[in-house]
């Protein structure tokens, strides 16, 4: 066998130490643990000569520990704990109700759809962690790709990644936000060509070209070249510069729902760009029921 393998002692060995130290006397240990007390005798006195040190003293009329039996048990408690627990934890992983899943998400989805997920799915699932990271579509993609996160929030093309799995969680024609100041902040409705001096917050097309393109598009159709002044990630920074009075940025009605006051959500009437947020996840992912959890919350959540 392996050295690493190799132990002084035997799993019984310590069972048997840990039931004499607690009781200090080895016939009731013995009836503890249904064994003769022969056979516990002989097992102690084994553990002991493979330690190289004595863990009690004996007399006819009690037991003690010494100072390395102290130590000694001090360090069997957690380790007989922990395999006590093993079979119920791997239950609990087994039947996705423990462990461990971790999520990607863009603003759009923890402005939406993601809060109440996570709020259903840990009153479901107390035992499994969900672990949250903020990145954008294409970062997503490449973590799943690499199997660093298990499913992401993210804004695809028209059709889904190849490989991928999705679910449509969101489909929204965007309105614009503006600074609560805007000339055009209490009309009821815009056209994009009424914003053509107005300058827009975007984000690196990098982060979620599909989108950034859908944007450069609704300009073109409304026949006004957009005033791009900052591109900022995450979206909470474009928000932040809008309340700041430094331009404009699209966003979602969905999104739109709970505002600061300087800032004011509008419709758009004509060309606007179209957000799509999906739940992803790898077709070829390996099985695990955690993931599988948050899958059926997720989808049950915006059915």
């Amino acid at each position: 066998m392996p050295r690493e393998y190799q132990y002084p002692f035997e799993l019984r060995h310590l069972v048997y130490f840990r039931e004499v130290a607690r009781q200090l006397h080895y016939r009731k240990a013995a009836e503890s643990l249904a064994v003769a007390q022969p056979a516990l005798s002989r097992s102690i006195a084994q553990l002991e000569k493979e330690m190289g040190v004595d863990l009690l003293n004996r007399t006819r009329r009690r037991v003690e520990l010494t100072t390395a039996g102290r130590a000694f048990l001090e360090r069997v408690e957690p380790l007989l704990r922990a395999l006590a627990a093993v079979p119920g934890d791997i239950q609990a992983l087994a039947g996705g109700q423990a462990g461990h899943v971790r999520v990607a998400f863009t603003g759009l989805a923890m402005a939406t759809v993601l809060p109440g997920i996570l709020r259903e799915f840990n009153r479901r699932y107390p035992g499994i962690k969900v672990e949250l990271n903020e990145s954008p579509t294409s970062a997503q993609l490449e973590s799943l790709k690499n199997g660093e996160i298990a499913c992401g929030f993210f804004h695809p093309d028209v059709t889904a990644p190849a490989g991928f799995s999705t679910k449509l969680l969101l489909q929204e024609k965007n309105g614009v936000l503006l600074p609560a100041e805007h000339k055009l902040a209490k009309a009821p409705k815009l056209r994009l060509r009424d914003l053509a001096d107005t300058p827009f917050v975007m984000f690196p097309r990098a982060h979620n070209p599909g989108f950034y393109d859908r944007v450069l598009a609704a300009f073109q159709s409304a026949g006004v070249t957009p005033r791009i002044a900052d591109e900022v990630w995450p979206r909470a920074n474009a928000i932040g510069l809008v309340r700041a009075g430094l331009g404009a940025t699209f966003m979602a009605p969905s999104e739109a729902k709970q505002l600061p006051e300087e800032v004011a959500f509008r419709p758009l009437d004509g060309p606007a760009p179209e957000s799509r947020l999906v739940l992803g996840w790898r077709k070829d992912a390996p099985t695990d029921p955690a993931l599988g959890a948050f899958l059926v919350v997720a989808g049950a959540a915006t059915a």
